[in-house]
């Protein structure tokens, strides 16, 4: 019997074959610019520290099994090593956390600290204080958010920032209706991630690098703890979704290390 790592190598080659020809073709590119995790093998095992309450737990595995449905990454979930609260960055891991963030504005948030184009760590956020409203507190804007923050940790960034287009059928879709029965947004659910979202991960991880980020992180101990909850420590903003709203901001560590901070806002 073949072990998993060997079949993800070769469903990957089958990969990389089939998207270097169609996915520049079929669709634009949704990288995160060039960020990655560091690998030196075809499979990249990344552990998710499991920070949330109950009323998240199955939604974060969901997201976890969702995303390890990829060619090269699995999204091992493992015991959270930070406060849910202040949810501070792990070397060589992601944190996601849940709480009651205050009435700041964002509904779930996703940092990632980087060295060169390497990511060192990252923290998932995810702000009760919205959710526990009768607008959020749902199964579907739950799977969507996390599914979503927990991708952009990956090196992914959104397929499209439009809340009124049709849905795409990912949770690297902005939506007014992640469930896709409203009506507004056509009839495709947003809660899970799509064929172009493996095809874009299978591209971001397609080079070997020299080490590995994950678990050990190189650099990261140069990087400063920030308090990503608060929207003044994220630096400036560098892009707006169709709305106007900021949607992405960098923060300039110096020495080639920078902390990236998706958002989005509770409407």
């Amino acid at each position: 019997m073949f072990s998993s790592s060997r079949i993800k190598a070769v469903v990957l080659a089958l990969l990389l074959i089939s998207v270097g020809t169609l996915a520049s073709i079929t669709y634009a590119t949704h990288s995160w610019s060039n960020y990655h995790w560091s690998h030196d093998s075809n499979s990249l095992t990344l552990s998710i520290g499991d920070n949330v309450t109950s009323q998240w737990d199955e939604r974060l595995a969901q997201a976890s099994n969702d995303w390890s449905q990829s060619a090269i990454l699995d999204a091992n979930i493992v015991t959270g090593a930070t406060n849910p609260k202040n949810c501070k960055a792990v070397a060589g891991r992601v944190e996601v956390c849940n709480s009651k963030y205050g009435n700041n504005g964002w509904l779930g948030i996703a940092s990632i600290w980087v060295s060169g184009s390497h990511i060192a760590k990252g923290t998932v956020k995810l702000n009760d204080t919205y959710f526990n409203a009768a607008k959020y507190n749902t199964v579907a804007w739950r799977n969507m958010v996390v599914c979503q923050e927990v991708g952009h940790t990956f090196g992914l960034n959104h397929q499209d920032e439009d809340f009124n287009n049709l849905n795409l059928g990912t949770c690297m879709d902005y939506t007014n209706d992640p469930t896709g029965t409203a009506g507004t947004n056509g009839a495709l659910n947003n809660e899970h991630p799509n064929t172009h979202d493996y095809d874009e991960l299978a591209l971001i991880y397609s080079h070997l690098d020299s080490a590995t980020t994950a678990p050990a992180s190189r650099g990261a101990s140069a990087q400063t703890d920030v308090d990503t909850s608060n929207p003044s420590e994220w630096g400036k903003a560098i892009r707006k979704s169709s709305d106007g709203a900021n949607s992405l901001y960098e923060r300039d560590l110096g020495k080639g290390h920078k902390i990236f901070t998706f958002v989005i806002w509770a409407k």
